[in-house]
This record gives structure tokens, sequence and C-alpha cells, in this order.
């Protein structure tokens, strides 16, 4: 089948020596050049807008890294839930907190490495920047020990890959990604546009970058999960958010049919545009939720040191300090409390008693001993509904 000249402005389908077609996408930026006008230009400067207001938002938390944490809890399970895990943000925290065995549930071990993923990449953005080196480093820390370990972690593959429906063949497949004696170069070459001088706007490139590198599929598993990290580290790198708490996730989560159709448009048809005007409305909604989400922190953060001030007497001074350290360690137990205020048990008890008396902290375990307390009314605000 011969492709038109629209559908080659993002690359070509090529049949391969044993029959099947694979395709092959062409270097960014993409050619003829992305249509800044109309519909695109709209969904730009929204997306901007809510960008910046977010940011703004971030700043008037009290303590923004101790948010931040939640934030790449929600983005590890929301993307780990694209594909196929069950785990939910409770079931994360109950793992970290040591409640939930992760020695039964590969899908909890999956999300756990998410956030080690993620955290890894954004301390070795300060040394190293967005580069092949840097996604396969991240790959390698995203498939240690879980599901898809032994296909070759942090290294490009070596043979085909294909995407389709359930035990469907090559033949059968809805896409074939370039074979992998191609990656070597495709991948420089999205290296190369990562850090050229452009006068693309900084989300247009961003993702331009996140559908290249889906449609690259570099890896034989993991792809989709290293592909939205991208997202996050590149605005990170560039400054476009001081603290990374932007996540498409939950936009391409709830829009996951028409996130594969967009993309899929952009190899059959050379549809940059409808897939970018998508990305940029993902933007928007998300950078809209996350500043209410952060407007909520403030609110729940307010009310309850007005509780603790008004209720705890003698107490309050060391309510206050565990207020502060829920935001951060969600689930919690009496022994943490006691290590925390530097007190005896029983006055930890106690303390921990008066948090859960005025529902501040509610208990999870159901346990007589070795007992969990969670701030639920904040992890809350981080859950999928």
């Amino acid at each position: 089948m011969q492709e038109s000249a629209s559908a080659q402005r993002a690359g070509r389908y090529i049949r391969q020596p044993t029959g099947y077609r694979a395709f092959h996408p062409a270097p960014l930026p993409p050619d003829p050049p992305i249509r800044l006008d109309g519909e695109i230009q709209f969904c730009l400067s929204q997306a901007d807008r809510a960008l910046g207001r977010l940011d703004g938002s971030i700043l008037t938390l009290p303590h923004p890294d101790l948010f931040v944490a939640m934030y790449v809890r929600q983005e590890a399970v929301l993307s780990s839930q694209i594909e196929g895990t069950q785990s939910s943000l409770q079931d994360l925290l109950a793992a970290e907190a040591k409640i939930l065995s992760r020695d039964g549930s590969s899908d909890v071990n999956e999300v756990v490495n998410y956030v080690r993923a993620m955290n890894y990449g954004l301390e070795r953005l300060k040394s190293l920047p967005v580069s092949v080196r840097l996604i396969r480093e991240i790959h390698a820390e995203l498939m240690h020990g879980v599901r898809g370990h032994h296909l070759t972690p942090g290294e490009p593959r070596i043979t085909q890959n294909w995407i389709g429906s359930a035990g469907c063949t090559l033949s059968e497949a809805t896409y074939v990604p370039p074979p992998p004696q191609e990656l070597p170069r495709l991948l420089g070459e999205l290296e190369t546009f990562l850090h050229a001088d452009s006068a693309l706007p900084l989300l247009v490139r961003i993702g331009l970058a996140h559908a290249q590198f889906e449609t690259i599929h570099p890896f034989l598993d993991g792809n989709g999960r290293v592909g939205r990290l991208l997202i996050t580290f590149l605005l990170c790198e560039k400054q476009a958010l001081i603290k990374p708490v932007l996540y498409l996730s939950h936009y391409f989560k709830r829009h996951r049919q028409e996130y594969y159709d967009r993309l899929q448009a952009v190899r059959d048809r050379g549809d940059w545009e409808q897939w970018l005007a998508f990305f940029l409305r993902g933007v928007t909604e998300v950078s809209q939720q996350a500043t209410e989400t952060a407007r909520q922190i403030l609110l729940l953060r307010e009310a309850h040191r007005d509780l603790i001030t008004a209720h705890f007497g003698r107490a309050a001074a060391n309510g206050h300090k565990v207020l502060e350290y829920l935001f951060d360690h969600p689930i919690v137990s009496v022994n943490e409390i006691q290590a925390l205020i530097g007190t005896t048990y029983p006055s930890a008890n106690n303390l921990v008693q008066e948090l859960e008396k005025h529902r501040v902290l509610r208990e999870v375990t159901g346990r007589k001993r070795h007992r969990r307390f969670a701030y639920r009314d904040y992890t809350n605000l981080f859950s999928d509904s």
C-alpha cells in the first residue's frame, strides 16, 4: 500500500524481508511544519496559562517538597494502571508502611518501582540531561525485579515487537514499531531534537517527543510508563515547573482509546495537529486539577491546625509536629510518632488517640498490635475516583 505525502510527514511503513510492514518514523520536527494556528494556538494558550497557575499554586504551599511525594505516588499508580495493574494508591501506601506485603503482590511491586524510577530520574536530572542514557537508566530502575524484568531492562530491544489485542500475531498487529536495527539512529535523532535550538513552544516540543518515543517503542516492555515519565522530566529540565507535580496519566487513562487513536493517526496520516491539541488539552485539564488539589491541601492543613490548637492543650505543639509529618508519611505507627516527638510511648499513644478521636487519623489495620493510622483526608485528595 502506498502512503500519501501527508502520511509520510510522520514516517512510512516499510515491508520487511519476512513480509510484515514496520513503521519507520521521520525525524522531528515534522515536515511540513506544525501549523501553530487555530485550535493549536488556542489549546497552547490555555495550557500555558494553566501550567503557570499550577506553578504559582505550588509556591503557596508551606513546604512544597512534602507534597511532591504524593503526586509522584499518584502518578505511579495511574501510569501503572494504564498498563493493567490493579493496585490503588492505598495499596501503595500500605506497602510502604509495611501493612501489605510486597512479596505477595507483583502489581504493588511495579508501582513501587515506578516511584523509585521517578525519584531516581529527578535526582539524575541534576547532573544528566534528558537523553538516551537517562531513558535507559530509568527503564532499568522501572523493570528491576518485576514483571518483564527478564526482557533486558535498560537495553533497547534486539527483536521486533508489536502492539495489538491479546494473543495477536505480528501480521495481525495494530501497530508494528521500527525494526531493532533502526533504534540507535532513531533514538539518537530523538535526543538531538530534545536539545536542538527550536522556535517551537516547549509544550509542543514535549508533545512531539512523547509521541515519537511511543512510536519508536524501543523496549520490549515498559515503553508507556517511560514515555509518560519523559513528559515530567522534560518539564522539570526546561524549568517549566519548579516541582514535579504535573502528570498526564490521569488524563490518558480517562481518554485511553482516544490517546491510542491520536498516536496511531500520527503514524497513519501524519496528523500531528490533532495529537498536539489532545495533548495540550490534557496539560490544561491536569494542571487545573493539580492546582485545585494544592488549594484543598492548604484548606485541609489550616483546618487541622486550627483543630489541634483549639483542642489539644499542652500537646498542641507535638500535634502540629505530627500533622506536618503526615503530609510526607500519611500512614504512621505509634512508634514512629514516639521517635518523631521524642517522648514516651504512652504519651505518643495518647497523642495518636487524640488525633484519632478528632478523625485526623484513622486506624487501618484492625489489629490490636502493630497498628497503623492513616491520614485519609489527605490521601483521598489524590485518589482516583
